[in-house]
């Protein structure tokens, strides 16, 4: 017994199907083929599992019956023809695409060549899918980006929604897309042959209007430059360290603060370049910048009118010609980079040049005013003594910003080390406290400092003790730059010394003042010796004992 396992006449429900279980195969059958890379539909001859198509079988069906039934006496001969093959869109317009050619123009800022630029591009239209994409054609050397411009896609038409379709395109239209209005100049012959097929009539082609900068570069004649005979390494080796030096003066009296200026142009002959510097003064409160310009070859002809004056470099090949030795005379005036120099004069090296290479050169020099200086005659002021620290610091505090110590006299300070003159003094005030304060002046030879102590007395309520440190004391009357001091030629028994507003009256002195005084009496003047003398020949009943220096016992106490 044999099942039916194909039975198409039952209805689809549970219990009438049946599945067969010899079939493997359960694919559909493939409807799409390629041959030599193009897609060609194939219509399938059998279904799912390898089954039968019903649909075959139907029309075998009818075309059979019919062909029974119909008399080819009544209706004539039946004609059997085959039906078409059905071919999708995206396999019978596959890689079918038209090319277009168009351009638009980009406006050019500051640009002083150009005002615009048109740029050629290729508009592709896909016919598959009604997409489109716009290439620029890549131009080596262009510096522009240039390629794909706007990738496969449908271009947008309008605010709507609408996208371009290949009825919209034609010969000298406009296509607006993002912005950006290209202009349709013509097409290739696939395009004009398939827009004809439809029905579809194209404007006249256009011609590709021309770059203008592209034009105008194609049309420069070309320049060549014959290679000069001039041998640099002859100059190297005859003019090296050989310098011309010219003596001017900088005219900038047109800017603002301006004046003029002294300045020195050295012309190098071993490769013919120049430099200027300024001749700077002391106090002219301008910084140490003597280098006004750096040593350069300078242009003297440009060969383009139109070039720039304020450029950062101007090469070789723009420059017709430089300035040479016979640009340079003395007594003329010459603008060097818009600048206006007077040559005044030059130095012996120069005009010795001259003489022998170019006689013809006239060399007149000028005689350069001197600058009056107004605060020749004037001296400067030192200002008054304020009384903090010694004469010498203040005195170099007005001198410069950073003072500097002032210098010692180290010969004498080793000759004179801890050798002190010694005094008694008293103080003459008016005030009836100070009669009988009693004060020892003590005079350091190795430095000409001299220190004051003042003798405790007992029940007098003042404390006794140091009255002034070691330090410098000027005569009175004497001025900061021409300072004063008391030396021991001042310091006579009865004199009278003032210290900072202090009179001091000395009264008696150790032996060793008077035998230090005798050692140089040459430098001592007779009245001061004198009374030591007789102050000290009056007292020799007090026959005190003394030190090893030979010093009387009226030094300070040790504190």
């Amino acid at each position: 017994m044999s099942w039916n396992w194909n039975s198409h006449g039952l209805p689809f429900l549970p219990g009438y199907t049946f599945r067969d279980v010899t079939k493997s195969a359960f694919h559909r059958s493939q409807t799409l083929d390629y041959r030599n890379g193009y897609a060609l539909p194939r219509r399938p001859t059998v279904g799912i599992g390898q089954d039968s198509l019903l649909s075959e079988e139907l029309i075998q069906q009818e075309i059979s019956g019919l062909s029974f039934e119909t008399s080819d006496v009544t209706y004539g001969s039946f004609d059997h023809s085959q039906y078409e093959d059905f071919i999708p869109a995206h396999v019978a317009l596959n890689k079918k695409v038209l090319r277009f050619y168009a351009y638009f123009e980009e406006e050019i800022l500051f640009s002083p060549e150009e005002v615009y630029r048109v740029r050629p591009v290729v508009i592709y239209y896909y016919l598959e899918d009604d997409s489109m994409c716009i290439i620029e054609p890549t131009v080596e050397n262009s510096g522009i980006p240039q390629g794909k411009r706007i990738k496969r896609q449908r271009l947008p038409k309008n605010e709507r929604g609408e996208h371009y379709q290949w009825k919209d395109l034609n010969l000298g239209m406009d296509l607006k897309v993002y912005g950006v209005k290209y202009h349709i100049t013509h097409c290739d012959a696939f395009t004009k042959e398939f827009m004809e097929s439809e029905g579809i009539v194209l404007n006249d082609p256009e011609q590709m209007p021309v770059d203008p900068y592209s034009k105008h570069h194609k049309n420069l004649q070309p320049s060549f430059t014959t290679p000069s005979e001039f041998d640099r390494m002859h100059q190297f080796l005859t003019m090296d360290r050989k310098v011309l030096r010219f003596f001017a003066l900088w005219d900038d009296a047109d800017s603002l603060y301006g004046e003029i200026r002294p300045v020195t142009i050295q012309y190098y002959l071993v490769d013919d370049t120049v430099e200027i510097r300024e001749v700077h003064e002391s106090n002219s409160g301008r910084d140490p910048f003597p280098v006004l310009l750096r040593r350069q070859r300078l242009p003297k002809k440009i060969k383009s009118e139109t070039f720039p004056t304020c450029v950062l470099e101007v090469s070789k090949e723009e420059v017709d010609e430089f300035y040479s030795p016979k640009d340079f005379q003395v007594g003329e005036t010459m603008t060097l980079l818009g600048r206006r120099f007077l040559l005044c004069d030059c130095d012996g090296f120069t005009k010795d040049y001259y003489q022998k290479n170019h006689p013809d050169v006239t060399m007149k020099p000028i005689e350069v005013p001197k600058k009056v200086e107004v605060l020749q005659d004037r001296k400067k002021e030192v200002p008054p003594y304020n009384g903090f620290g010694s004469l010498e610091d203040s005195l170099q505090n007005c001198l410069s910003l950073i003072p500097k110590p002032p210098k010692k006299n180290v010969q004498k300070m080793l000759e004179n080390d801890h050798k002190v003159l010694r005094y008694s003094a008293r103080l003459d005030s008016p005030i009836p406290a100070d009669e009988g304060r009693r004060f020892i002046l003590s005079y350091f030879l190795a430095n000409d400092m001299i220190s004051i102590f003042e003798k405790p007395t007992r029940n007098s309520g003042i404390l006794g003790g140091k009255f002034l440190e070691k330090t410098f004391i000027h005569k009175p009357g004497s001025t900061v730059e021409n300072p004063e001091f008391y030396s021991p030629a001042d310091f006579a028994i009865g004199a009278t010394v003032e210290v900072f507003g202090h009179r001091f009256v000395l009264t008696d002195a150790d032996h060793y003042v008077m035998t230090y005084l005798e050692s140089i009496s040459s430098q001592i003047p007779f009245q001061t010796l004198d009374s030591i003398r007789q102050k000290l020949g009056s007292e020799t009943a007090n026959n005190q004992p003394a030190d090893q220096n030979g010093e009387k016992n009226i030094a300070e106490p040790s504190s």
